[in-house]
């Protein structure tokens, strides 16, 4: 029985970059950002014999970051993802496929007596995400967001499910549903609005979120999924990752009181993890790489 190299990659992560743009002395535009790059390709001869000749640096890597956002905007961040994910391949002959994968980070202008700040902000809520994959096969790209926390106070049930001698659960025709949102959509092509389908994609996301009556956190992550297919054709696939946000209701008892349901102990863990994919049933399928 032989011993082989399997599949590998290397790159530099978490590449933090936030770039300012100065449209004058007084005005300015932030963009804050999380890089991380991973290149795949023949190197073999690094792993196995320490052969560094096709060994990009990673701190070049770093470097590559820095000098294209000085270069021009950064634009959004599909955009920077796939400059970077296309550079790799052509600049670095031993590099056959770059993965990109970007966190934006939302800064809000701080209201002033005059408005708005022109150079003033607070941390905004959500990170928004992009990916994109360019190599032998293609190029792809994937846009999301994550760390959005939702909340329903009623508007959703969970009974009917299985029981045995363990189960404690007890179902319920009306309960918080809470959970935060990750969710990663898939592009068809690599041009697009993209801060158009980024804003939209958000919007139904919540949307379908607060008008879904749930019956379980699975049904509502299909209606999201669902809903964002059918206002956008050039999405091929929706992929969830849902949290279940576990509120339960207070025992007052103890304290000559009733709780109808106004009173709650909010759970941080153990919590449900609900995933789930929706997609279009004609769409292409996802390139391996695909940094989701």
């Amino acid at each position: 029985m032989g011993i082989v190299l399997g599949p590998n990659r290397y790159g530099k992560a978490e590449v933090r970059l936030v770039r300012v743009a100065r449209d004058d002395a007084v005005h300015h535009r932030i963009t804050d950002l999380n890089v991380s790059i991973a290149l795949s390709g023949d190197l073999a001869a690094t792993h196995l014999s320490g052969d560094n000749s096709a060994v990009l640096p990673t701190d070049t890597m770093r470097g590559i970051v820095y000098s294209f956002a000085r270069d021009r905007p950064v634009g959004e961040i599909e955009e920077f993802a796939l400059r970077l994910a296309r550079h790799f391949p052509a600049a670095y002959e031993p590099v056959h496929t770059a993965r990109v994968r970007i966190q934006a980070y939302p800064w809000d202008r701080i209201d002033a007596a005059e408005g708005p700040h022109p150079h003033a902000w607070s941390r905004g809520a959500g990170t928004r995400y992009a990916g994109a994959v360019c190599g032998p096969d293609g190029t792809q790209v994937v846009s999301g967001i994550e760390d959005v926390t939702v909340l329903k106070s009623t508007g959703s049930e969970f009974h009917g499910f299985l029981q045995d001698r363990y189960t404690t659960l007890q179902p319920t025709s009306d309960r918080v549903l809470a959970t935060s949102v990750q969710a990663r959509w898939r592009h068809t092509g690599t041009e697009a609005d993209w801060a158009d389908s980024y804003a939209q994609a958000r919007a139904t996301l919540l949307r379908a979120f607060a008008g879904t009556h749930s019956l379980a956190l699975q049904q509502t992550l299909y209606a999201m999924g669902e809903a964002v297919l059918a206002e956008q054709d050039g999405l091929a696939e929706v992929r969830l990752a849902l949290p279940n946000k576990h509120h339960f209701l207070v025992d007052l008892a103890p304290y000559g009181q009733d709780n109808p349901g106004e009173v709650y102990y909010a759970a941080d863990r153990p919590y449900g993890l609900i995933e789930g994919t929706v997609l279009r049933d004609d769409a292409p399928a996802a390139l391996p790489e695909l940094p989701w």
